[in-house]
């Protein structure tokens, strides 16, 4: 498919079709599903609607991970239907006039069709050259007939299938009409014309999916595992969890997994759009298409074939599809009354000059027939979904993952941008940096503090228990949560809390001195918490979670595209306050998630707002947000939760996803501009008689080339300049 028009009119003719319900049609993926009724019709009656519109159609059964070019997972659509048993097997189809396999231009269904009606032409400017006369006139009736007879078949089946106003349609009316008028020549040429403009707008759909092909091919087909002692090949596909690969120095990494054993640069770029590589080393995690580039590493698979890094961007940028911009949906419902508008006013330009001032019909014929050529909204469907699909591509060959040209139409307007702290601007690893002994000694106070942090996932629990390693660390016992303040937990005999300023304060167990203590500490953007027991304070610790070095840059130019930043924070008003304006943000200090979510409602009333966060208590504010996006490192939920994600953890690529954004928005005004812009031309042109037949055609499928192509330019659009 290579346009738009191609999509919907497959989904409004299998739509059609009794006991078909939820019809998708994808058309950068060239991808079908739907759900469907056994009892009331057939799986092969719904491929042969398809095949008889012209388009080719395979079922999609094979395994996820087998699958060839840019066809992946989505859930089974073939569900219960009315007490109906499921099939257990999704109706997953892959639609193409051109299949992945045809690699040379002249194999393609659209390709051969230009050759045969360019061969058609040669012929008959041949026979007329030697055979000029009658026998000249046929051989251009006889070319023309020959040429329209496909186009005439696909128009007769959709017609059939209730679509009278497709270009196949208006092709058959503008050639037929020609040849009864006599212009057998121009109507020879015009579809000629036609197939040559049909095979361009192919060539240009095919760059938009090379972003998503080349992604396909960036993870190996096979892996380095130990099997029975010994190393073995075997497909990449049949990894699991669990499983150790083994990746030599220069080779692509198989899966997305930690490194159990070995140091080394990992270039991170293919996936990523990382230019630099990156050292890594055990414990740390490394993506499936990555390269190892100068150390042999054993690595240890988390995820699946289906559920890599890879796949889950494949599968985000060909689900994006189905959530379309504003901008998008008012044009195709624009186009469904432009046609029949089109087909209206050429029926007046044939009758009413004749009629009314006697004008020869002839020449208003062939003028309205003009005009029905000119008016195909090809150009203007295509020109909102080929700027949203490469700037999708665009972002995905740079960590930017965007679900949809909704997501980036609301994008390219905030004037808002709301940070969590914790992992989005800071690494996410505080340190302890401070033990101040008060009732106790400092290893007495790091020993007591980590037996009751033992067992919490909470960056500051991993902090203080990194700290603690070597020292004896005795058993807690019968350790609660004070959820937003602290833990409290019986150790060896005392009952001890390990809490936020703030409570140890309303506990009566901070006094004065100890508390300008905290302040000073607070204000070098220190996080501290208090270990007492009764009234009575054992010791601080203090931590700091050191800022992204690009956080500043990225602040500097989110405020230069006339947004302002906010950080929200867990943290007290002190720390917040010290680190906000290291970077030259405004704050909002000792915020729960329920805090979070009522400030991102109160903000989106004011204008459009994105939050970015990396944890499960950011989600439901990344629900809330305009946009939501999501930090690559960030957990399974947020990514889930939001619109978009940051893969290369750079807070400068929040702005550059903006940027990306506003330029795809500038593209697709652009679009429309050359879209209706031509139209308006030559419809003018075309009734006064200035043009032609054949520019007709040019007109409307030279618009869509030239719409295709400046949606193409986004491909090298690069959002990370300023």
């Amino acid at each position: 498919m290579d346009c738009a028009s191609c999509a919907r009119k497959i989904s409004d003719a299998i739509g059609r079709l009794p006991g078909v319900t939820d019809v998708s049609v994808a058309l950068i993926s060239e991808r079908m599903r739907l759900r469907f009724d056994p009892a009331q019709i057939e799986k092969d009656k719904i491929e042969q609607v398809v095949r008889s519109l012209g388009f080719g159609i395979t079922e999609n059964d094979r395994p996820a991970s087998h699958r060839r070019g840019f066809v992946f997972p989505f859930s089974p659509s073939v569900q219960k239907l009315s007490g109906l048993e499921d099939s257990g097997k999704p109706l997953e189809t892959d639609l193409a006039r051109d299949l992945p396999n045809k690699s040379h231009w002249y194999q393609t269904t659209k390709g051969r069709f230009a050759l045969l009606t360019g061969t058609f032409v040669a012929i008959a400017w041949g026979v007329k050259l030697f055979l000029p006369g009658p026998i000249g006139a046929m051989a251009f009736v006889a070319a023309c007939l020959c040429g329209l007879m496909p186009i005439a078949r696909h128009s007769w089946a959709a017609l059939r299938l209730g679509q009278p106003f497709t270009i196949e349609s208006l092709m058959t009316f503008a050639a037929a009409g020609a040849l009864a008028i006599g212009a057998a020549e121009e109507a020879t040429l015009v579809i000629f014309l036609f197939a040559v403009g049909e095979f361009l707008e192919g060539v240009a759909a095919n760059h938009a999916r090379n972003g998503i092909r080349a992604l396909t091919r960036l993870v190996p087909k096979t892996a380095f595992v130990e099997l029975d002692g010994q190393l073995r090949e075997i497909p990449a596909a049949q990894l699991s969890i669990g499983q150790i690969v083994y990746v030599r120095p220069g080779d692509r990494i198989p899966a997305d997994g930690e490194i159990i054993n070995g140091t080394g640069g990992i270039d991170e770029s293919p996936v990523t759009g990382e230019s630099m590589p990156r050292t890594r080393g055990p414990s740390e995690s490394v993506f499936a298409g990555s390269i190892a580039t100068d150390a042999a590493l054993q690595i240890q698979v988390t995820k699946t074939a289906e559920d890599n890094t890879i796949a889950r961007i494949i599968r985000l940028v060909e689900e994006a599809e189905e959530a379309r911009a504003p901008t998008e949906r008012f044009i195709d419902r624009f186009s469904r009354w432009y046609m029949p508008f089109i087909v209206g006013l050429s029926i007046i330009v044939i009758i009413m000059p004749p009629l009314v001032t006697e004008a020869d019909w002839q020449t208003w014929i062939y003028r309205g027939l003009t005009l029905l050529l000119i008016g195909c909204p090809c150009a203007l469907v295509i020109s909102v979904p080929a700027s949203i699909a490469s700037a999708l591509s665009s972002g995905a060959r740079r960590g930017l993952l965007l679900k949809g040209g909704a997501v980036i139409e609301a994008l390219a307007s905030v004037s808002q941008v709301a940070f969590d702290k914790t992992g989005t601007l800071t690494h996410g690893r505080p340190q302890v940096t401070d033990i101040i002994a008060i009732d106790r000694p400092e290893e007495e106070v790091l020993r007591l503090t980590a037996a009751i942090e033992t067992g919490s996932s909470h960056p500051i629990a991993k902090a203080i228990l990194q700290r603690a390693e070597g020292i004896s660390i005795p058993q807690a016992h019968g350790a609660k949560t004070i959820p937003g303040k602290g833990v409290t937990a019986d150790v060896e005999g005392e009952i001890l809390t390990v809490a936020s300023p703030r409570h140890a304060v309303e506990k009566g167990a901070l006094r004065e001195n100890w508390i300008r203590c905290v302040s000073a500490l607070e204000g070098e953007g220190k996080t501290v918490v208090v270990l007492f027991v009764g009234r009575s304070c054992l010791g601080l610790i203090a931590l700091r979670d050191e800022l992204r070095t690009d956080a500043i840059e990225a602040v500097s130019q989110l405020r230069a595209l006339g947004i302002m930043p906010t950080v929200l924070t867990g943290d007290n008003n002190s720390t917040a306050a010290a680190i906000a304006a290291s970077i030259g943000a405004e704050f909002r200090a000792e915020m729960l998630p329920v805090d979070k979510l009522a400030f991102i409602r109160k903000m989106a009333v004011q204008g459009g707002i994105m939050m970015v966060g990396d944890g499960i208590n950011d989600a439901p504010a990344l629900k809330q947000a305009t946009v939501g996006i999501a930090m690559g490192s960030g957990t399974d939920v947020a990514l889930e939760t939001a619109d978009g994600a940051i893969l290369r953890n750079k807070v400068t690529d929040i702005p550059a996803t903006i940027r990306l954004a506003r330029a795809t928005m500038s593209n697709i005004r652009q679009n429309i501009a050359i879209a209706l812009g031509l139209k308006a031309v030559f419809l003018v042109t075309s009734i006064l008689g200035l043009t032609g037949l054949w520019i007709a055609v040019l007109a409307d499928t030279g618009a869509t080339v030239l719409v295709t192509l400046n949606a193409l330019r986004l491909l090298t659009y690069y959002p990370e300049k300023v």
